[in-house]
């Protein structure tokens, strides 16, 4: 499973906190998630005076038709084509598009996506969509999203994506390539 995957940074958070001796093994043990350790550790970062850049972009969606139901509410379904474009508009921005990512011999499936529905939206309304990237040491990449009211900035749904990397064979690679390693530095984002 993902035993290693985090532990560079966050090593020894846990057993600060009292839920174990830091160790991989009891933080599984004690069900604490990925999520929840990756967030242990940018908060002892942010303690700590050591935070990093952050890498967002904002994006006006537009409501198509199509995609509404007969109420004139967006199905379910659409808000992965809006994290999509979400995730394109980022690879625009920040120079890590699909196609630098597949010239470097890899393909990044999505192997976890996460929504959270606080209202609807409707058809003829403009939201923003905010995609914000995570690092992480892990050889993956991921992304949170906040998708709120274009007129009132309320909160409509927020969300989360976690790719992996694979190589030409499509054999997942445990440790992050070249290429990712080098984008990250570049911005500042190293894991």
């Amino acid at each position: 499973g993902n035993h290693g995957t985090h532990t560079g940074g966050c090593q020894g958070l846990v057993g600060r906190g009292g839920a174990g001796n830091g160790t991989d093994e009891n933080r599984f043990e004690r069900g604490l998630t990925t999520e929840a350790i990756e967030a242990l550790y940018i908060m002892s970062m942010e303690k700590n005076n050591t935070t990093r850049p952050t890498l967002s972009v904002t994006k006006t969606l537009t409501i198509r038709f199509s995609e509404v139901d007969s109420m004139g509410i967006v199905w379910h379904g659409s808000y992965a084509l809006y994290f999509e474009d979400a995730r394109e508009a980022f690879g625009a921005k920040y120079d890590l598009d699909y196609l630098r990512i597949f010239r470097a011999g890899l393909y990044t499936p999505l192997v976890d996506l996460q929504f959270h529905y606080r209202r609807p939206i409707t058809y003829g309304t403009n939201p923003e969509i905010t995609i914000t990237y995570v690092p992480t040491e892990a050889a993956k990449i991921v992304f949170d999203y906040v998708i709120r009211d274009g007129e009132t900035g309320e909160e409509i749904a927020t969300g989360r994506s976690v790719q992996v990397f694979l190589n030409e064979k499509r054999e997942l690679l445990w440790s992050a390539p070249e290429f990712y390693e080098s984008w990250k530095k570049k911005w500042n984002v190293n894991g």
